[in-house]
């Protein structure tokens, strides 16, 4: 499953030849078949694999102390997840939605899923902040989700298209000086 998360990630679904994913996996296209039914099923597996093992830094996140420590540690986890040496780089989700056409709409439907599903835990956490006086009262919790996922969404293209680690660092720390505070 793995291999086929590697070939996935780098070309996105659309991209992911039955011959790249077969070759990947040393498998055949009968194999592949039998084994997951086809493409369709076969990315949705390994976007749960994505999601247990390259996104576990989300799930870290909400547990931070602070609205603000929660945004750092999500953006720093996610240019390590992004600028990996053995991964490839950029998101898998964000690869993949933007180059979904009409015959992959189930694709696109399952990664708006899964992102609402990250926001909403998020916003759950900065309401929480919000309540505890964390943020200041005026702060729009789902605006604010929507911007930080804008930023790592925004990195995630950076990263896949040749941007350093440092240039990522940058936009960390100027979004953290643009965070509402007390």
């Amino acid at each position: 499953m793995a291999a086929a998360l590697g070939v996935f990630w780098s070309k996105g679904y659309e991209g992911a030849s039955m011959a790249d994913l077969t070759e990947a996996m040393g498998i055949t296209k009968p194999s592949l078949y039998a084994a997951f039914g086809n493409k369709e099923a076969l990315f949705h597996k390994a976007l749960d694999l994505y999601e247990a093992e390259k996104l576990e830094y989300t799930r870290d996140a909400l547990n931070q102390p602070t609205a603000r420590a929660v945004a750092e540690y999500f953006m720093r986890g996610a240019i390590d997840a992004q600028m990996s040496s053995c991964d490839p780089k950029g998101c898998l989700g964000v690869i993949s939605i933007t180059a979904c056409g009409a015959e992959a709409v189930s694709i696109k439907a399952d990664v708006v899923q899964r992102r609402a599903s990250s926001q909403a835990a998020l916003v759950a956490r900065f309401e929480q902040a919000k309540r505890a006086g964390d943020l200041p009262d005026h702060v729009d919790i789902p605006g604010l989700t929507a911007y930080l996922y804008a930023i790592l969404q925004g990195m995630a293209v950076q990263a896949g298209s040749g941007a350093t680690r440092a240039d990522l660092e940058r936009v960390v720390e100027t979004s953290l000086m643009m965070w509402p505070g007390r």
